[in-house]
Order: C-alpha cells, then structure tokens, then sequence
C-alpha cells in the first residue's frame, strides 16, 4: 500500500505544475502563479505526509492528506472570492459576477483531488492491516 500512497503524493506534486485556472487572454494558471505561499506550504505537506510514510505513521500519513484537501478547498475559494473582488470596480454586481464568471478551474484540479484521496485509501487500508497484525500478536 505504500507504493499506492506514493503514487498519490506523486500526483499531489505533479498536479502542482499542472493547469488549475483558466483565465482568458492571460492563460492556464498553476499552483505556482496561483499563490506562490500557497504552493511552498502544499509542497511542505508533500513533505511531511513522505516522511510519515518513510517512518509507518500511517495516522499521520492520514492527517496530512487531510490538510492537503483542505487546502485545495481553500484554494478554489479563494480564487473564486479573489476573481470576484477582481472585478469590483464595476458598477453592477450582475457585471462583476458575469466577468468573474469568466475565471474557470482547469482539469488539474482533478488530479490534485485525486492525489490526496489516493492517500486516504491506501492510508486507510494500511491501518485496517496494523490492526489486524496487532490482533494476530497479541493472541500469541
């Protein structure tokens, strides 16, 4: 399993360079031009969810995926406040909410999301088998 939550933290910090807002005339947008603090802290939970997998803290491993979709659902909210306070100069809200409209999520969002819920289930079925082989010691 771990090599599955490999494969997930691989995704997380391969969809980070992948596109994640469209924006008209200016172009697909990554983490990167997103929010550079944003992508730093995304990549310091890449980080420490490796490490927590090198080390068997498959709990940790857990919380840290967790983090990882929060920040995602921070993210995407904050781009679509962001697109939002964007076009306030404008004077009717029905204007500024069309052109905010305008300010699309990419597919690569999908493949962040899927990253991190990779995590989840092979973290999952890692502390399913913990239990099961603390059972089997512990009638020994």
């Amino acid at each position: 399993m771990k090599n599955l939550q490999l494969i997930g933290l691989f995704l997380v910090v391969a969809g980070s360079f992948l596109p994640l807002v469209h924006i008209p005339i200016v172009g697909n947008w990554n983490y990167w031009k997103v929010d550079n603090t944003l992508a730093i802290i995304l990549w310091g939970f890449s980080l420490l969810t490796l490490v927590f997998m090198l080390i068997g803290k498959t709990k940790l491993v857990r919380i840290m995926a967790f983090l990882i979709i929060l920040l995602f659902v921070f993210t995407i909210v904050a781009i679509k406040l962001k697109s939002l306070d964007y076009f306030s100069f404008l004077p009717f809200k029905s204007w500024q909410s069309t052109f905010a409209g305008i300010v699309k999520l990419s597919w690569g969002w999908f493949i962040e999301f899927l990253g991190a819920v990779l995590i989840l289930i092979a973290s999952r079925k890692n502390i399913n088998k913990e239990k099961a082989n603390f059972v089997i010691k512990s009638n020994k």
